[in-house]
Formats: C-alpha cells, structure tokens, sequence
C-alpha cells in the first residue's frame, strides 16, 4: 500500500473512503427539468472513474418549493428524482467511489419571481444583497412545513441509493437563523444562540428519524461569517462543538465567510490571483477544537496544498472540487506517479461564473467537462496516422496540436512568436491573471510528451504549409485588436493589448471605450490606474464588463476604486479629433438625443479582435474542402468527409479567435472537437 497521505482510506462511520479527497458539493446547473439526468450522471460518474473517493452532488438540491432555485439545480422536493438518484448513485459505487447529495432551503438566497413565484421566506425582513428579494419573515407554520419537507427529501435521497445527506448551512435558511444578522424572531427560534441553533437541530432529528443511524448526515457550514455582529470565530467554535456533542451528524465541513454578496462569496471561493487555501489553517482549528470528522474546500487546486492538509492533520477530507472540473481523474494520476500529467486549474471561476448567470458550469480549459457525453477526456488514437499542420499556438492551436498527438498523429506547429500562448500570454502580464500561462504550459508538456514539432519566429505561407505535404491544416491564428469603430479618428486611439504589452506608454487622463467587456478592458484600466493615470471606462451597454461576469469581477474592482477610475454606463464614442496635445472625444448614445464633448490626452479603444485569416484563404483554394466545415459531423462526433475540390491535397479548416472574436473555452472547445475525429 502507498504511504502518501492522500491515498490511505478513511473510515467514516460504517463507510469506508478509499482515500482522502473529495469533491466537495456544487451544482454544475446540469439538470433537465430539475432532475439528475444523463448528462448529470455522466458528469458525476467521471469523477468516481478518475479515483475520487467520495463525490457530493447538488450544491443544493431543493427541498421546498419556497425554495425555488436561482439557477438550475436538483428538486429534492420531488417524487420523480428517486429513480433518477438512483441511476446516478448505481454508476458512482460501480466506481468503487461513495456519493452523498447536498439538501437545502435557500430561505432569503433567492428570487419570488422564480419557479412557483411563492413569497422568500427567512427568519427576518432583511433582503439579501445578491438576490434583492424582500422576504416574509417566518411564521411557526412555515418552521414546521420546511422542516418536514428536510425530512422528506432526506428520504428519497436515502430510497435512491445515497451514502448519505449534506446540509447546505451557510447563507442558505439554516445558517439565516443561526446568524443574529438574519435571524430577528422571537421566541424558541430567536434571540439566543442556543435559540437560534434551534432549527438546524430539529431539521437533523427530524432527518435521523427518517433514515436511522446507519446513514450519513453532515453539515456545510460557516464557523466566522467575518462580519461586524455576525457569527464570529468564537462563536463558531461553539457551534462546532455543540453540533459534534448532538450526535445527530457524522462530519464537519468547514468554510470561512459569508456569500450575500459578489465580494463575500469570492472571499469564500477564492479566484486566481487570490490565495491558495486560504482557510486550511482555520478548519485545521476546528478539528483541533472538536476532534472530530473535518472536510474542507476553497481553492485548494494542487496535489502537494491537498497533500500537506491530509498529513499536516488539519483536515480528515480535503475537497478538490473545482479542480476535479480541470481534471477529473487527479486520484488516477497521482496512483499511477503521473502527477505532472493532471491539469492545472488555473482558478478562472468561468465555471461558477457561468452558473451564477443563469448558464452550466464549464472548465475554461477543458471542454470536455459538462460534456462527457459528447467529448472524451481520454482521447483516443486514430485509426490511421495522418500529417497534421497547426498554424498558430494560442489555446486553440495548441488544443488542437495535444489532441491531434494523442490520437498518434504526426504534428507540426508553426508560430510567429517567439513563444506559444498567444493572447493567453498576453493575459498572464497581469500579475492577478498569470495562472492562466498554465493552460499554455499544460499543453506544451503534453505536446512534448507527443513528440508535436514546433517552429516558432516563423510567419508561414501557404508554400510552408504546403511543402509539408499535410494531409489537414488547421489554422488557428487568433485575431487582431479592432480598433476601426468610429466614424472618424480611428487613428487617434490605441488598443487594450497596446497598453497591457507595454506597446504604448499610459497617458495621465485617459478614456477607455470599452464595447466587448471582456477582461481586457479592465486589465487595461487596472494597467493605467496602477500607472498613476485617471482613468474614465466608458460603454454603450447597461452594465460594464457583463463578460467578466460577477466573481471575476470583484478583484478588479476592489483595485479600480481605490484608484482615480469612475464608470459610466449607456454612451458611446462616436468619434475623435485632436485639438492641440489633446483628443477630443465625441460622445453619444443609443438612447438618442446625446452629443457630448470630452478632453483627454489617450483613448484606448476595448472592440475585441478581428480575425487574422489571410493564410486560411490563401490555402482554401488549395484543400479538398475548401475549408468547408461540417457541422452535422462536427456535432455527431463524426470524421470531416466534405469534398467540394477532388483535386485537393488536404482538408483546411480554422478555429478559435482566427473565426471570430471569443474566449478561451470557445478556443480550446473548436480544438478539442475538430482533432478528436481526424
């Protein structure tokens, strides 16, 4: 048997965990019609493939219909889920992994115009700032309603085969009695701290009547919600202890903070550019506290961080969570010695960005997270080898050069740069963002590992590509910043990119016409803020940056504010002139009826990127294809097979940004699915 710590099993009551990491509860917003599908279970059976020891589904599940979800996740609430549960626990233990589910009430966190528009119900009036609906402050009736409805779906979860139940107490309904910020009621329910323990201890022996001892039930939970009059760090450790002394639970998992708002829950789950483990050390004080059961997450992306809380003895369980969105089959690797081979998670949170906006969770760097019904995770080799030539090495290119290698391909790369990564690399000079060189570094170790050739400083013609004698050409050469948007003084502005290279020095007074909203725009005022600049970040939209999106969105504005950078929403820059050492800015808006006038010494134009496709067409004429695409085979999973030239010496096609102005998912997702079939 190994002696690494994170391999040795764990006796959790009557269950053994056949090691120590866990992928903790989330709700990757999967389902169909609130329930556990296909896609769902193949989601979450990939997991228990890759080695994990025990994988908690649903982040949360709902058990009341008052508790409507805010994006798409598990009704618990519902009959019709049991066998649904049921087929996905099935898969999960034919794994050798345990599977637990994630129950909650979402009391105030969430919305009254959603599912059955039934009044918000919370233990006080008080609206959370995330979600903006008013609540009903609670009356007995609804106390005892919801707690039986706990119950309930504690049963179905136990009838459909699960190891056992996790209560969601932070932010959610329980931690809103348990907090005496949220919790403003009289009587057995409020006013004293054993008052307001009250409810979370009903629901759990409600729940233990329900499914016996001989199932496991723990609690998410937060021990220092780190907020003036909230539930402190001694308090906490209180409620540690009291929950342990209950014996109504088998575990604790601890998180640190509150998530009412963007910034509160970003300190919660942090993102890259943030710190690594951030409340390791304070769960490590509540086990110390309890001796009892701890698991723990929030970024803990890395082998060596998990491997350090498992030996160090802060924590029983480390959750790998959203690292296991990156590479599901971390435990595999670290078995089999392969640990340079897992993929990095970089800490984008474009997988809880994207729910958090109403869409399903993605990896921005694996594409075949959220589709393992479609897209492999281990590729496989080609029936038949084949040359293929990649033009460009940003994400798309080098997507597409790992993949064509791991199919047993032959694979030249070709790249202008001196070094791969493109706009990638571009990103990663902000010193907040250079975890995403990660996604360049993985795949080029890989690309090595699959003997892929590269060219670098070299800018090639159709007469390179073709004196290669390939049998497929993809070119993947990204774009350009588009600046040519403005009826006149195009020339007068400079791009995002020219001032986060470095290209162009920062001016003192600066506009920013920021109409893409994507990360380059904010990078970009960040760069001159920090430079000493006043900085003016204008869009035509409602909402700046909408594709930043809310987590990602908190780091740059605690930087923004506290430099001379204001914001205005709904104008747009029409036009410029130069008047003396100064630009002259036209402003209008949309809206109709605006024609304003401002002053400053650089304007720097945020438009995305126009492709850079003048080799694609040079070769076009040359394929078989004519660099036709088809998307009925793309989406079956199917060999490209169009032929509109027979005299043709190979298929050409394009991806990424060298299509048309993106991200990076879309660029690693054009790669993975066109080299997957060649």
């Amino acid at each position: 048997m190994s002696n690494d710590p994170l391999l040795q099993p764990y006796q959790l009551k009557h269950l053994t965990l056949r090691n120590r990491i866990i992928v903790t509860s989330h709700e990757p917003a999967y389902p169909e019609d609130g329930m556990p599908k296909e896609r769902y279970r193949a989601y979450t059976v990939e997991r228990a493939k890759g080695g994990v020891a025990l994988t908690m589904t649903a982040g949360s599940a709902a058990v009341s219909r008052d508790s409507p979800p805010v994006f798409n996740n598990l009704l618990a609430y519902k009959d019709e889920i049991v066998p649904w549960i049921r087929e996905m626990t099935d898969a999960v233990h034919e794994e050798g992994a345990a599977i637990m589910i994630q129950l909650t009430h979402l009391g105030r966190r969430t919305r009254w115009d959603k599912g059955d528009w039934l009044p918000v119900v919370a233990p006080s009036h008080h609206r959370e700032a995330s979600h903006r609906s008013f609540p009903k402050k609670m009356e007995d009736w609804d106390i005892e309603r919801i707690i039986k409805d706990f119950a309930d779906a504690a049963e179905r979860m136990k009838a459909g085969g699960m190891d056992g139940v996790e209560l969601e107490a932070y932010g959610h309904l329980i931690d809103q009695f348990t907090s005496p910020l949220t919790n403003e009621l009289d009587g057995p329910y409020g006013g004293s701290l054993d008052n307001r323990l009250r409810f979370c201890f009903d629901v759990f022996k409600a729940i233990r009547q329900r499914v016996g001892n001989d199932f496991i039930l723990g609690v998410r939970y937060t021990a220092d919600e780190c907020l003036p009059g909230g539930t402190g760090k001694g308090d906490g450790i209180e409620i540690s202890r009291r929950l342990k002394e209950s014996g109504l639970i088998d575990y604790l998992n601890v998180i640190r903070g509150h998530i009412d708002t963007d910034a509160g829950l970003t300190d919660v789950i942090p993102i890259q550019g943030m710190a690594n483990s951030p409340h390791l050390d304070f769960a490590g004080e509540i086990r110390a506290a309890t001796n009892f059961p701890t698991f723990h997450a929030a970024k803990i992306p890395d082998v060596a961080t998990a491997r350090h809380a498992i030996a160090s003895g802060k924590v029983d369980m480390v959750g790998m969570t959203r690292a296991h969105m990156t590479d599901p089959h971390i435990v595999r690797k670290i078995i089999e010695k392969r640990e340079d081979d897992i993929r990095p998670c970089v800490g984008a949170n474009y997988c809880l960005d994207r729910i958090y906006q109403g869409g399903a969770a993605f990896c921005i760097h694996n594409a075949a997270t959220g589709r393992e019904l479609t897209m492999p995770h281990i590729v496989a080799r080609a029936e038949a080898k084949k040359k293929v030539v990649i033009v460009g090495a940003g994400p798309a290119g080098l997507e597409a050069a790992r993949v064509a290698g791991e199919r047993g391909h032959e694979v030249v790369v070709f790249e202008a740069a001196s070094n791969p990564g493109g706009q990638i690399r571009l990103t990663a000079q902000s010193e907040r963002r250079r975890e995403m060189i990660s996604i360049i570094d993985w795949r080029m170790s890989q690309c090595e590992k699959y003997d892929v050739t590269f060219h670098f400083n070299t800018w090639a013609e159709a007469d390179t590509i073709e004196a290669e004698n390939p049998d497929v050409v993809i070119i993947a050469t990204g774009g350009l910043p588009h600046t040519e948007v403005l009826a006149s003084g195009n020339e007068l502005v400079v791009s995002s990119w020219d001032i986060i290279s470095g290209d162009v020095k920062p001016g003192t007074n600066v506009l920013i016409f920021d109409d893409a909203g994507d990360h380059a725009g904010l990078q970009a005022a960040e760069f001159l803020a920090k430079a000493g600049a006043k900085v003016e970040i204008m869009t035509p939209d409602r909402s700046f940056a909408p594709e930043v999106m809310a987590m990602n969105l908190v780091p740059y504005m605690r930087s923004l504010q506290k430099h001379d950078v204001t914001f205005t929403v709904t104008y747009r820059l029409e036009a410029v002139e130069k008047s003396g050492n100064q630009l002259v800015a036209h402003v209008g808006s949309d809206y109709g009826g605006i024609a304003r006038q401002h002053s400053f010494d650089q304007i720097v134009v945020n438009h995305g990127t126009i492709p850079l496709d003048e080799l694609y067409f040079e070769l076009k004429p040359s394929s078989s294809n004519l660099g036709e695409m088809s998307h009925d085979q793309l989406l079956s999973g199917e060999p490209q097979s169009v032929i509109r030239n027979p005299d043709g010496k190979f298929q050409l096609f394009r991806i990424g940004d060298a299509v048309a102005a993106r991200n990076t998912h879309a660029a690693v997702y054009d790669g993975l699915r066109i080299a997957k079939d060649i």
